[in-house]
């Protein structure tokens, strides 16, 4: 019975899949088309990437953002000793700071040296990355030029529904000269 079945939507299937097919590749033709004669054609849903290549010395990179790291701990681990809450953690371990926030998710912050940044991923906001900028002394978010320590003193504050400041401004002047 079910090969039977099998045999007659099989073919049923390929013809709508031909239908579909043909129509989807002259679609295409006419977007490619259409987007020749405008010089301008763009097929991603979401903005590509935004690539900053960093003129950022490496050893400059690694102070500065050890720096951050080290601040953003501290910071951290005060905040979460004042909220004693057993469900709220912070780990740091090779460049990589984990906050667990319990039901209100999870932030990972590391440092990507390759790229001289400092990459967000949080809960609320999803994934950014941050570059160091000399002229503010501040990690910037290069599509809204937002600070690292405002994004999270902001959804911090909203998700632990109390006031956060979690001083993060000016990691250069936190260096030893």
């Amino acid at each position: 019975m079910f090969s039977r079945t099998l045999r007659v939507l099989v073919p049923q299937l390929a013809t709508a899949a031909n239908r579909v097919s043909s129509r989807a590749v002259h679609l295409r033709h006419v977007h490619t088309r259409t987007c020749l004669a405008k010089r301008q054609c763009r097929m991603m849903s979401t903005p590509p990437p935004h690539v900053n290549v960093s003129d950022l010395p490496m050893d400059r990179y690694h102070a500065l953002s050890d720096a951050t790291m080290d601040s953003l701990l501290e910071s951290l681990e005060a905040l979460l000793d004042d909220l004693a809450n057993p469900e709220y953690e912070v780990e740091y371990h090779s460049g990589v700071l984990t906050l667990l926030l319990g039901e209100k998710g999870t932030y990972v912050i590391n440092k990507q040296p390759p790229n001289r940044q400092i990459w967000l991923s949080s809960p609320f906001s999803g994934p950014k990355r941050y570059d160091y900028s000399e002229m503010d002394d501040d990690w910037l978010y290069s599509r809204d030029s937002q600070a690292l320590g405002d994004l999270l003193n902001k959804e911090l504050t909203t998700a632990l529904g109390q006031t956060v400041d979690i001083a993060l401004e000016g990691p250069a002047s936190q260096l030893q000269h």
